[in-house]
This record gives structure tokens, C-alpha cells and sequence, in this order.
């Protein structure tokens, strides 16, 4: 009888009591001062902030020129004057954009093997790798419809965004009214200020036309957009529906990217029809007769008997084409010269720099390799 009178009290006591409360062998519950103490729950992450930055309120729309401006859009484009001036109520000024465009302080060399190690890293080619295989028809398709080699169009994309990593977490509209409007002192500021206003009233147009909230828009604080990292006048001109799902999503869709890149690209001089590597490593003859062809802008000007005339020579021969004489400087360390043909210009189209062009090159063969290929004869020879 003790027995079953001590098991329906246990009983009733495990019934009774909280699922977690802290009871001795009898069922009782233990006083306070003998209970384990709980360890505290760790603090729960706070999430990324929407944006890069604190916007200033600066009340654009009280500026004469911003004014102006809209008066103009809304006249050219068609837009309600009234909704533009409540939408520029809502953007904000943005200091950390002034700062990343002021130019780069005087005297610094320039050292294409230190911005190459940072380009050219085993994150983006092991990335680069992942989105080849992920990709491969819309990459094989691209290259078959716009001639654009698969790897530069992985290496340009792993070069901008990591891949859609990295597009940007600043309000669009924010670092273009900014840029725009309010841009630091620097050679051809007026002019940047006007491709900036362009590039807002792009903004405005692009929004208009898909039904975006043009403030809900984030990208770089240069104010490009999605993978590819196109300023919106290029998504505009260039962007295309290469997965045919009836929208054009740079963002999102890989594909979108992939075609829009190669469109890009030969809209703005890939030739297909280029024979030979993009890029030949050169010498240079003592003499320096060549140092005229250097910084001819971003074409290709001078024919191989020329440059062979002049001092420059490759390894291998080069077909007979149009080429531009290439300098990468290397701080202290020798120059690096190189023949570039069409198709590295066309590259300098999507950044106006040698140095981000050659990072193409390199990155697309260091990934074709990495996958398990031979780079492809057509990208660099020399390297």
C-alpha cells in the first residue's frame, strides 16, 4: 500500500508540475537557491541594414538645379511633375558615394600585379567554376549567338558582383541624385554630373516601364544594377530576356546576365570573326620608337608591321590585324607591354581600363583551366 501511495503522488507531482520545472527523486519541486541555473539564450543576430549608409536629408527638391532637371524630365518624359518632386522629397544625400568617386591621390603608382591579386583570387575562380557548370547552356547559347567566348562573359560577371554576391546596398536613386547634383571637385566634373543626371532620369524611365518602385532599386554607389552591374541607360539600351520568362531580371536570373553581357559586348566591338589571342605579351626595343603608339584611346590602331617596325615584338607571331600597344605599369617593378586586338577594347567599353580588362582575360582563362580545360587560344598568349 506504501508503495502504490508513493507512486500515485509521484505520478500526480509529474502531472502537476511544468514540463520544466527542476523536481528531487521524490517528485518535489526544488527550491530556488538549489535549481540550475539556465544559461542565457545567445542574442539573436541583428539583420544586415537595407542599406550601406545613413542618408543625409538634404531636401533636394528645394535645389534650383534639381528643380530644373525635373521640369525637363517631366517635360521630355512625360512624367507628373507633382510625383517627381514628392519622390525627390524621399532621397537622400550620400557622403560615402562623394568620397569613393573623388580621384585617387597623386603620386600613388599604379601596380598591375598588386590590383591583379586582388581580381584574380580563388574565391572568384572557384565561384567561376560553379557558375560555368551551373550555367552552361545559357553560356554555350550566348556564345553561339553573340560570339562572345563563355569565359569572358563568367570572368566579367565574377569580376563585378563575385557572381550576384556583391551587386550593392545603396538606394539607386540616393547615389545618383547625389552624383548628380552634388559631385566632388575633380577634372570634367560638370561632365560627370551631367552622365549622372542621365543616368537618374534612366532610373526614372526604367522604373515607369517595368513598374518598379524606383526607390525600392539597390546597386553599387555608382548606381549600377544586378549581376553584370549595368548602369541603368545600358539596362535600358542592352539588357535582354535571355531565359524567356517575359521580364528581364539582372538580378536574379543568371541568364539574364550571361546575354545581356554578350550584348553588350557586341554592341560596343566584339568581333567574332577575330583571329589570334585577345592579348599577346610584346617586347619593347631600347630605342623607344614605339612610345608613340602608347594611349592611343580604346581602339586597336596599328598593324603588326607597324609595331614590328617601330620595336614591338611577340613570341608568336601575331596575325595580321588591327592592335593597340598596352601598358600595365608595376609600381617599381618593369612595365608590362602587351598587343591588344579589337576584342580586349571592347572589354575597356564595360570599364575604361587596361587593368580591368586584363583581369578579364586572366580570370576567364584561370577559371576555364580550374575546370578543367585548356584556355581557349582565342584569350591571351604570352601569360
Amino acid at each position: 500500500m506504501k508503495t502504490l501511495i508513493t507512486a500515485l503522488l509521484l505520478s500526480a507531482a509529474t502531472v502537476s508540475m511544468p514540463a520544466a520545472a527542476q523536481v528531487d527523486r521524490y517528485g518535489y519541486k526544488l527550491p530556488p537557491s538549489m535549481q540550475k541555473k539556465k544559461k542565457p539564450a545567445a542574442p539573436k543576430k541583428k539583420a544586415a541594414p537595407a542599406v550601406d549608409y545613413a542618408g543625409e536629408y538634404v531636401n533636394f527638391g528645394d535645389w534650383k538645379e534639381v528643380r530644373a532637371f525635373l521640369d525637363d524630365v517631366a517635360a521630355r518624359d512625360g512624367f507628373d511633375r507633382a510625383e517627381l518632386g514628392t519622390l525627390i522629397n524621399q532621397v537622400r544625400y550620400v557622403d560615402t558615394a562623394v568620397q569613393l568617386v573623388k580621384p585617387a591621390p597623386p603620386g600613388k603608382p599604379k601596380n598591375w600585379q598588386a590590383y591583379s591579386k586582388l581580381m584574380i583570387d580563388p574565391v572568384r575562380i572557384d565561384a567561376g567554376v560553379k557558375f560555368w557548370n551551373d550555367n552552361a547552356e545559357a553560356l554555350s547559347r550566348a556564345e553561339s549567338l553573340y560570339g562572345v567566348p563563355a569565359e569572358i562573359l563568367v570572368a566579367i560577371i565574377g569580376i563585378e558582383t563575385v557572381y550576384g554576391r556583391n551587386t550593392g546596398r545603396f538606394r539607386v536613386l540616393d547615389a545618383l541624385t547625389t552624383l548628380a547634383f552634388s559631385y566632388p571637385e575633380a577634372p570634367q566634373r560638370r561632365e560627370r554630373m551631367e552622365f549622372f543626371r542621365g543616368e537618374l532620369e534612366a532610373t526614372l524611365l526604367f522604373a515607369r516601364q517595368t513598374g518598379i518602385d524606383p526607390l525600392s532599386l539597390k546597386g553599387s554607389f555608382a548606381g549600377a544594377l544586378g549581376m553584370p552591374q549595368f548602369m541603368p541607360s545600358s539596362v535600358m539600351k542592352y539588357a535582354v530576356d535571355f531565359d524567356g520568362n517575359g521580364k528581364i531580371d539582372l538580378l536574379n536570373s543568371s541568364s539574364d546576365a550571361i546575354g545581356s553581357v554578350a550584348a553588350f559586348l557586341t554592341s560596343h566591338g566584339w568581333q567574332r570573326e577575330e583571329t589570334g589571342p585577345v592579348v599577346q605579351a610584346a617586347s619593347v626595343s631600347p630605342n623607344r620608337a614605339w612610345e608613340s603608339m602608347l594611349n592611343q584611346g580604346l581602339k586597336a590602331t596599328y598593324r603588326t608591321p607597324e609595331l614590328t617596325a617601330a620595336g614591338v615584338t611577340t613570341t608568336t607571331p601575331a596575325p595580321d590585324q588591327l592592335y593597340g600597344l598596352v601598358d600595365l605599369q608595376n609600381g617599381a617593378d618593369p612595365t608590362e607591354y602587351w598587343l591588344a586586338n579589337n576584342n580586349f577594347f571592347a572589354i575597356t567599353q564595360y570599364n575604361r581600363s587596361y587593368f580591368y580588362a586584363m583581369s578579364v582575360v586572366e580570370l576567364g582563362r584561370a577559371v576555364r583551366v580550374a575546370k578543367g580545360g585548356m584556355a581557349m587560344s582565342g584569350m591571351a598568349s604570352g601569360m
